[in-house]
């Protein structure tokens, strides 16, 4: 039974009997498969570099609470609660991100990292939500094919960010946030015309990656022809998805994780293919289709253009990733160091999703209007 009656009007009530419970539920069970299977997977990890087995996995219990209490708690805001909020979590990751090219800790060629108190700490995760909430508010105030200062402010921000991203570098959330910007403005009434002005652009944005970051290079030739480098870990994951077969070998029996630096972080969906096997890999990625299309349907229904906006961008930049770190996984594009969210291994990157998705279950909750609810 139920803890609220739908006659309670208390705050708690009046949250509980408003908010998506089944998009809610979808990701409470992705939170419990991420914990699964960072045990799975972290302890080989964490062996390899001399800490003890459980290093990763009492870490990331750690930051579990304050994931949830993000979730929750954003998700009991108001609309303008949301704006706020939004802008304020922007405002504090540009600052950081600024920090970072002075300050922050170099991992792989990349300097996406502060040190705060002991803790690491990514703050261009952080961006990912704000700035979809940001440009959606300033997006919303298309009146008219001509240009207000707020889109000019909208891409005056979306340079600056994806500036910094390059900087640190992180072609792979520059390519993310990017085309949930783009989408957000062309839903809000792009001119055709710059509709093809940002295509363009992209393209030669593509095109000068591949030709002057030497790791997007690297990364785009092992793709097209993996005997061109280093492919170990695709060609583990690959190995790992084989031997798991339809039903996996069983939880702990998997043995390439073993040989998989990143086995908790980019590669953890290549450990659930090992150990658990097909069928559930497909279940994870029913979970990450449920929410996203559950989302859309919730989202259609609404009048508010910005709600719109705001939830197409944060849903859009969810699934992306999401599909982005199996995709690669799969040997289906080139790898891009992104995380699975609620899945792997990152304080930062669970953080980061709880505020999207509690973000997300706060502009889909019934609303009164003069009619009743909507």
């Amino acid at each position: 039974m139920s803890a609220f009656s739908r006659k309670d009007t208390s705050f708690l009530g009046n949250w509980w009997w408003t908010v998506d419970r089944w998009t809610m539920a979808a990701t409470v069970l992705l939170i419990l498969v991420g914990v699964m299977l960072i045990f799975a997977a972290s302890p080989a990890v964490a062996e390899g570099r001399n800490f003890s087995p459980y290093h990763f996995v009492q870490r990331h219990l750690v930051f579990l609470p304050f994931a949830a209490a993000t979730l929750l708690l954003t998700s009991m805001l108001s609309v303008q609660g949301i704006i706020r909020f939004g802008v304020t979590i922007f405002v504090l990751a540009i600052f950081l991100m600024i920090l970072t090219l002075g300050l922050g800790l170099e991992t792989k060629g990349a300097q996406r990292w502060l040190n705060i108190a002991g803790v690491s700490i990514q703050p261009s995760e952080f961006v990912k939500p704000s700035f979809a909430i940001l440009a959606a508010w300033l997006f919303a105030d298309l009146k008219s094919d001509n240009f207000s200062l707020s889109q000019v402010v909208a891409i005056t921000l979306f340079i600056l960010v994806i500036g910094l991203l390059l900087l640190q570098p992180d072609f792979g959330m520059t390519v993310v946030i990017s085309v949930v910007w783009f989408t957000q403005f062309f839903l809000a009434g792009l001119p055709v015309v710059w509709v093809m002005f940002f295509i363009i652009f992209g393209l030669i944005g593509a095109i000068g990656a591949y030709l002057f970051l030497p790791h997007v290079t690297s990364r785009v030739d092992r793709f097209i022809d993996p005997s061109s480098g280093d492919s170990y870990q695709v060609e583990r994951s690959l190995q790992a998805f084989g031997n798991g077969g339809p039903f996996g070998q069983g939880p702990g029996e998997g043995s390439i994780k073993s040989n998989l630096p990143d086995a908790h972080t980019d590669f953890i969906f290549a450990v659930a293919g090992e150990e658990f096997g097909l069928v559930f890999c497909i279940i994870v990625v029913g979970l990450f289709a449920f929410i996203t299309l559950r989302v859309i349907s919730q989202s259609l229904k609404e009048n508010d253009l910005f709600i719109l906006l705001a939830v197409s961008g944060l849903i859009m930049q969810f699934s992306l990733q999401a599909f982005i770190n199996m995709a690669s996984t799969l040997r289906l594009m080139p790898t891009k160091g992104m995380t699975l969210p609620f899945i792997s291994y990152g304080g930062s990157s669970l953080l980061a999703s709880a505020l999207c998705i509690g973000m997300v279950l706060a502009l889909t909750r019934r609303r009164f209007n003069t009619s009743g609810l909507r």
